[in-house]
């Protein structure tokens, strides 16, 4: 196996390492037994799990660190909420029935995040593509026509005037009194911090709050080894605009780090520069040399807000996203243990018991569940960033289909990393078998977040491409999809090479084409899905959390 499960010590010192709890995870995989729906089965699709984790090696400064750091999390919360929809507080205080309330609260609005966006209150219409970013009437055409040198930008917001003239606000300026208190509150963090690194950071993320300049400390969160504790916190992901991927959403995540499987796990980044070479495409889209000073690290998520914690529940972060300092020293991937676990737990193997033959659900395990997450988050770190007609970054190229094919490439090449490692020895067949039959299985979990997520998106799109060519079968009798092996491998090349060339000719409209054509779901598809909801499988999780459940401050 590629790496061990969640908190187990490998066996020796290859890549191979035991699973501790192996007879739970070779159980028969059978479906939940049926449990009565609530009055919109919509509302029941999340499954409630403490976010908890192991503090007692932390000194008393780092658990006060820790509520800190949550404090300040909590304004990422409210700063997304008005991103995402506006007045929080009203629209809790407007909904009468406790169940309907929840899920407004789980979906930051009235709109379900993992149906498409559709709203789930009748009063409510559409939500706006581009949420409150900009102006609800305002078209692409506009914006591009008005010449504002903030058309692109990640940190600010799109305003009209008495006029109806488009203008645009910073974000440190439109959210000065929220931003103002979690930099405050993240500087009063700094002072409890033992670890160097990890104090500057803190310090350069808060003045990066209060004046949108987020890449100095984005370099200094690069060079964090050792620490801890960690926090990923400010305007980040661009997914919540999806009229046209440029604007960056408030979130956090606090963080405990694993030293010792993060030590186990760093030499995968080290893969990269030579998996770059060998990339299934011509040699122009593969030009740009991955930074070398990636690294791999292994947490428990101790507390998500704003967008990290809005409908499907991140399990890997790969950051940061700005192009140059990713050139310059990589990016860090963050496996998130314990979230990753409840997933697994209660939802794929479910899902497994449903929908995967008999004879191959002895492939689904946890460890290929891990390795492929990981692999996708060090996939990220593949490919190109800027376009070969030198016009700027893929990023703004593809605009609002860009984060759908980023996620895409990095799934597609996250298992072409797991083949390389098959054809070099480091894995052998069986253990290959694991990740491909694991890797169909979670196509079916993360398909159902819907064609409002960037991540369902991309898994319609390989889904229906694998189809096409052959790399799963279905039998008609049973229901039940089976890998084909080699077939798979074929298809995972075919693909690579398609995303990474839309990517690196910066091809809008053959990325809005492959979106529309392929990142739908069928009706054989919709059906075998269905059997999922009357199994009553969870989509995804929602978290009990905070510092009474971790039990630290007040």
């Amino acid at each position: 196996m590629l790496v061990a499960s969640c908190g187990q010590e490998p066996t020796s010192n290859k890549k191979e390492a035991q699973v501790e709890n192996k007879p739970a995870e070779q159980k028969k995989l059978e479906a939940p037994v049926s449990k009565p729906k609530p009055t919109n089965p919509r509302f029941g699709i999340y499954k409630e799990v403490e976010l908890n984790s192991d503090l007692s090696h932390l000194s008393a400064n780092q658990k006060k660190m820790i509520a800190l750091l949550i404090d300040a999390s909590t304004i990422m919360d409210e700063l997304f909420w008005k991103q995402a929809y506006g007045d929080k507080q009203a629209l809790l205080d407007s909904i009468s029935d406790k169940a309907t309330r929840r899920f407004a609260d789980i979906n930051y609005g009235p709109w379900d995040r993992l149906d498409g966006d559709k709203p789930f209150i009748k009063s409510f219409g559409e939500k706006p593509l581009g949420a409150t970013f900009y102006p609800k009437d305002m078209t692409k055409e506009e914006l591009s026509a008005s010449k504002l040198a903030e058309e692109k930008g990640l940190y600010s917001i799109i305003k009209r005037n008495a006029d109806g003239a488009l203008y645009s606000v910073p974000y440190h300026q439109e959210f000065k009194e929220e931003l103002t208190k979690a930099a405050s509150l993240l500087r009063d963090a700094s002072n409890l911090a033992d670890n160097s690194e990890f104090k500057n950071y803190l310090k350069l993320r808060a003045d990066a709050l209060l004046t949108d300049d987020f890449q100095k400390s984005d370099f200094a969160w690069m060079d964090m080894k050792t620490n801890p504790i960690d926090v990923v916190i400010g305007p980040i992901e661009t997914y919540e605009d999806l009229l046209l991927g440029y604007r960056t959403a408030y979130e956090s995540y606090v963080l405990i780090k694993d030293q010792s499987w993060s030590e186990k796990l760093a030499k995968y980044a080290a893969f990269l520069p030579e998996l770059q070479k060998g990339l299934p495409v011509p040699q122009q889209y593969k030009q740009e040399t991955p930074g070398t000073d990636s690294d791999l690290n292994a947490y428990d998520v101790v507390y998500y807000a704003g967008h990290s914690n809005a409908g499907s529940k991140t399990i890997a972060i790969n950051l940061p996203n700005d192009e140059q300092v990713q050139l310059a020293k990589g990016t860090r991937r963050l496996q998130l243990k314990n979230a990753m676990k409840a997933k697994f737990d209660h939802i794929l193997i479910p899902i497994a018991g449903e929908l995967i033959a008999e004879d191959q659900r002895q492939f689904i395990t946890f460890d290929a569940f891990f390795a492929n997450t990981m692999f996708h988050e060090v996939a990220h770190g593949l490919g190109i960033k800027n376009t070969l007609d030198g016009k700027g970054t893929v990023r703004n190229s593809l605009k609002e289909t860009a984060s759908a094919l980023e996620e895409g490439k990095a799934d597609i090449l996250g298992l072409y990393m797991v083949s390389k490692l098959f054809e070099s020895g480091d894995i052998d067949e069986g253990k290959l078998m694991d990740n491909y039959v694991t890797f169909l299985a979670g196509i079916f979990r993360s398909v159902r977040f819907g064609a409002s997520s960037a991540h369902g998106k991309a898994n319609m799109v390989r889904f229906n491409f694998f189809k096409k060519l052959g790399a799963f079968s279905r039998n008609e009798k049973t229901g039940l999809y089976r890998v084909n092996f080699d077939a798979m491998t074929v298809a995972m090349n075919e693909l690579s090479r398609h995303i990474l060339t839309l990517q690196g000719d910066g091809n809008y409209q053959g990325a809005v084409e492959l979106l529309n054509e392929s990142g739908v779901i069928g009706s054989q598809l919709a059906k075998d899905l269905g059997r999922l909801e009357e199994a009553n499988i969870p989509v995804d999780i929602v978290f009990k959390q905070g510092k009474s459940v971790l039990g630290v401050g007040e």
